[in-house]
């Protein structure tokens, strides 16, 4: 019997020496959990045996398990490097179908731009919901756009400035001519994009007008694609020309209160502020559609001046970078200034982490014992938030597996001795005539 409790003893000890010189291979490797083993002492009785006097029969490994703490995070210069700092597993799906879960945060973008780990399983998130959400319900995989991003036809000019009531009116009689600075007090322009992306330049000349206090005459033109034929834009309510002579050059008017401000529902401003320009045709594009806010527009005692000018348009673009904020939202930067949302990193807990099945490659699959797979995402019912830039290290402490290095030596050792000691008293008892 000493010889098959010895033996016992040799097993586990054997087991827990794997168990910790598989932590330290695997001191080094992103998103790995160390492993413990576990034990538990052996008794065979029967109904007769007497628990007082029962001697034992050994040791058995109970299981192996492991312990998905924390490990340190690295930070690194690509933004594909994920790492999770708190609970949760990312989601990777194979080219079969078959779901794994893992903490390693390794990605890069395949030739398709899908972003893959290193067995080309495809990181899954959570897609746009075309409101400005994400569609928690199912997951997708994450692909980064190849093509260029498309452009936005410019619907609307934000204009702040401030016109000078100082300025002489110019004659009635003289009528409006971009080509000739004479007709018009002060001018400003802006580049505007049609439908295809193609900028143009647009400009917008003030003039006082000549016969009534406190209003002005907007004249809008833009250029069409050969960049030098000058097109019109045509207010759609309250247009007017400054004299006969600018015929084919129709003005919006904006008028002012004895306070410099802009006075809404009068000319062509509308209750908002804003003036409305009829689509003008662009050569090979969408006719361009236009309306201008001028709500923060003033009349002061000052100068000319420009505050602000901007348009919502923009050309097409190419992908720069990708960015992903700690909540898993992935941007696709593009060289035109513009970013989208591509979707969220979705994260995944399980009940029972203990009993998830591993699969090498730091990754585990969902078993009965785990509990089924509870999805969200990060920041959100004690899910871990999301470190781009950044990989998880193993939770291996190197001195306290080189410690338990040790003991399990020691436990090997001291069961062999017990068989060396057996193995002595059986000789005896051989021996004895």
């Amino acid at each position: 019997m000493p010889f098959r409790i010895a033996l016992s003893g040799l097993d586990a000890a054997s087991t827990d020496l794997q168990v910790t010189g598989h932590n330290i291979a695997n001191a080094a490797t992103n998103g790995f959990k160390e492993s413990r083993a576990e034990f538990s002492d052996i008794y065979a009785s029967s109904v007769s045996d007497v628990s007082t006097t029962a001697s034992g029969r050994g040791v058995r490994v109970t299981r192996v398990a492991q312990q998905f703490g924390q490990g340190n995070i690295d930070f690194t210069a690509n933004n594909l490097d994920l790492a999770i700092n708190g609970e949760g597993f990312f989601v990777l799906e194979d080219s079969s179908g078959n779901v794994s879960y893992t903490r390693a945060g390794a990605y890069s973008a395949d030739r398709e731009g899908y972003v893959v780990d290193h067995s080309e399983s495809r990181l899954q998130v959570f897609l746009p919901d075309g409101t400005g959400g994400f569609n928690t319900g199912s997951t997708a995989d994450l692909q980064l756009p190849l093509l260029s991003g498309s452009p936005s036809a410019t619907s609307t000019v934000t204009t702040s400035l401030n016109l000078d009531p100082t300025t002489t009116a110019i004659p009635a009689a003289t009528g409006f001519n971009p080509a000739q600075p004479a007709t018009y007090d002060n001018a400003t322009s802006t580049t505007v994009y049609d439908s295809l992306g193609v900028a143009h330049t647009m400009t917008m000349y003030y003039r006082e007008h000549p016969t009534t206090a406190n209003s002005w005459l907007v004249f809008s033109t833009v250029l069409d694609t050969d960049g030098t034929t000058v097109l019109p834009l045509d207010p759609t309510t309250g247009a007017t020309t400054a004299a006969p002579a600018s015929a084919g050059y129709p003005a919006a008017v904006v008028t002012f209160d004895t306070s410099g401000a802009l006075v809404p529902s009068v000319g062509s401003v509308d209750a908002n502020g804003d003036v409305a320009y009829n689509a003008e045709a662009i050569t090979g594009a969408a006719a361009l559609s236009l309306t201008f806010d001028y709500s923060d527009t003033t009349q002061y005692g000052s100068a000319f001046a420009v505050n602000d000018l901007t348009q919502n348009g923009y050309a097409p673009g190419r992908l720069s970078g990708v960015d992903i904020d700690n909540t898993g939202v992935v941007f696709a930067r593009f060289t035109n200034g513009q970013s989208d949302p591509l979707g969220m990193v979705a994260l995944a807990k399980f009940n029972n982490q203990q009993g998830l099945r591993q699969l090498g490659d730091t990754s585990w699959a969902e078993t009965f014992e785990s509990g089924d797979v509870q999805m969200g995402q990060p920041g959100s019912s004690s899910l871990g938030l999301i470190q781009s830039g950044g990989l998880e290290n193993s939770n291996v402490d190197i001195a306290e597996q080189l410690v338990n290095l040790i003991t399990a030596q020691r436990n090997f050792q001291a069961n062999a001795q017990v068989i060396t000691t057996a193995d002595t008293i059986t000789q005896t008892v051989i021996n004895i005539r």
